[in-house]
């Protein structure tokens, strides 16, 4: 494909450009465009000498915070893999990750000592370990790393279009989470479109929120603030906080955010949305689930016209569909209610049925997408590759179906994952989890309506002959195995589970069953 930029070229051209303006916010403190630059490319120094070159995975195990934003950066440039986590795994989850990616250094945040432990003790890649924070025996400091090597000017790498510099890990449909592989030219196509598609217009007067966490669509977002100087200010506290949330929109003029609907309807609820001035916004866009149209008319009644929908795996990085500010409407006839949007620029949409055929407007099958959007493939899968990338599309694994105008609705899953708060979960996990206790012969999990996140996960167990377990039981023997939103929040027992011809489980069967008994009618009212 031949050289292309290095993405890390946004930071230093932005930083070239608009040398003193504010770059990022978090808490009280602040950086211009030219110290984070000169950060980045400090860590790069220190990195490069202490072995660190082009290919390699750098895994990120951390919150919010500048040096998460610096190390996604120093990656890019020393054309090395990020490899963020979702702080919320637990240690054994991340030391996964760091066997399967491959990491030849880790960087974690001083609040997770026991996930170095077990990402040290599972790895035998790993050169080193800078601690975020206080660093222990035999690891380096991350910000003593910086000092030391501060006024460095370290050249980006070069590299080629399909180099990779992102690992972006999807929860597996078969228990194991996959890293999809984003490059270098790829991510240089979403940034265009985000900007085109999402946020038009976005520029170095413009102010961006982060309440997400930047290892995954929220650092996605990022990188387009970065490419047109608008500053990014994050949470000053690990937790989210409604309040904070709209105090800092209107200190500092916010006018674009990305979130998902679960958060957005809780800060569109919260009273403090009528205490500061939210008139500066412009663009709060959500994502990773479908909005509910009560909730989405409630945002439209609060905030005005500025909320804009897109649906998009990390596979694709967001790239699938847009339905703008103008799309929404309170009225119902004057927008298609229940529709994602449309084809992003550049992409393409195709409804398959189970042959690979291209099926009619109005008729259901696969969602499947092709364009510049979509990642290499996954690290080191090719039986995911084949399934995934299958005759030159992605393939979504979710069900949906196009109108005449190429309008999409998602109506349903390939899979039996759902979405809590905002993150994908496929019940496989958990299941192989609770299979390991002795007591339990079946289980099945599955994702059911929740007011506060979405969808939650319960449980159906059948106990081995002549073991008994409680509830309160499984709940802790999952505890510390996996993260928890990947855990269920009630356990029914069954004494057997329903059964296809095929002798499969269809969780529709276990559901309908569910709703039969009154026990969803229970959880619905908790």
């Amino acid at each position: 494909m031949g050289n292309v930029m290095n993405l890390g070229r946004l930071l230093s051209d932005t930083a070239r450009r608009l040398p003193d303006r504010t770059a990022l916010v978090w808490g009280a403190q602040s950086w211009s465009w030219t110290e984070t630059d000169a950060r980045v490319d400090a860590l790069v120094a220190a990195l490069r000498q202490r072995g660190i070159v082009k290919g390699d995975p750098i895994l990120v195990q951390a919150r919010n915070s500048n040096q998460l934003f610096e190390s996604l950066w120093a990656a890019f440039k020393l054309g090395a893999v990020w490899v963020p986590t979702n702080y919320r795994l637990t240690p054994p989850e991340v030391a996964y990750l760091a066997t399967a990616s491959g990491a030849k250094a880790l960087i974690y945040d001083d609040a997770f000592p026991a996930h170095a432990d077990a990402v040290q003790a599972a790895s035998k890649m790993l050169k080193l370990i800078v601690a975020i924070g206080q660093p222990r025996a035999d690891e380096l400091s991350f910000d003593g790393l910086v000092a030391d090597a501060l006024g460095a000017s370290e050249p980006e790498a070069e590299v080629d279009h399909g180099d990779p510099c992102w690992f972006f890990y999807t929860s597996g449909t078969t228990g194991r989470p996959k890293a999809a592989v984003l490059t270098h030219g790829q991510l240089a196509f979403v940034v265009n479109n985000h900007l085109a598609d999402l946020m038009p217009g976005t520029g170095p007067d413009d102010a961006s929120l982060v309440v997400a966490p930047l290892s995954h669509g929220a650092g996605a977002h990022a990188l387009s603030q970065v490419a047109r100087g608008a500053k990014s200010v994050m949470l000053a506290g690990d937790r989210f906080d409604e309040e904070e949330v709209w105090r800092l929109v209107q200190e500092h003029r916010i006018t674009n955010m990305f979130t998902v609907p679960t958060i957005l309807t809780r800060m569109v609820r919260h009273p403090a949305v009528d205490h500061f001035d939210h008139s500066s916004l412009r663009y709060v866009i959500y994502a990773g689930a479908p909005m509910y149209r009560a909730d989405q008319k409630e945002a439209l009644e609060k905030l005005g016209k500025v909320i804009v929908q897109y649906y998009g795996l990390g596979e694709v990085t967001g790239n699938i569909t847009v339905l703008p500010r103008e799309a929404h409407s309170l009225d119902d006839d004057a927008m298609p209610v229940g529709s994602c949007g449309f084809a992003r620029t550049g992409m393409e949409i195709a409804i398959k049925d189970a042959e690979g055929k291209r099926l009619g407007a109005g008729e259901q099958g696969e969602i499947c997408v092709r364009g510049p959007a979509v990642f290499a493939g996954y690290h080191d899968n090719p039986e995911a590759n084949a399934k995934a990338l299958k005759d030159g599309w992605f393939h979504t694994g979710d069900l949906g179906r196009l109108d005449e105008r190429g309008f999409l609705y998602i109506t349903g899953r390939a899979s039996d994952m759902y979405i809590s708060g905002g993150s994908n979960v496929y019940p496989r996990e958990a299941e192989e989890v609770l299979l390991t206790h002795p007591a339990v012969a079946e289980v099945a999990i599955l994702g059911v309506p929740d007011p506060e996140w979405g969808e939650t996960g319960i449980a159906v167990v059948v106990l081995e002959a002549g073991q008994a377990a409680d509830e309160a039981e499984l709940l802790a023997f999952l505890k510390d195995k996996l993260a928890r939103y990947k855990q269920p929040r009630r356990v029914f027992f069954w004494a057997e589970l329903p059964k296809s011809g095929y002798g499969k489980v269809p969780k529709h069967l276990i559901r309908n069953e569910l709703f039969a008994r009154g026990d969803l009618a229970e959880v619905a009212a908790q």
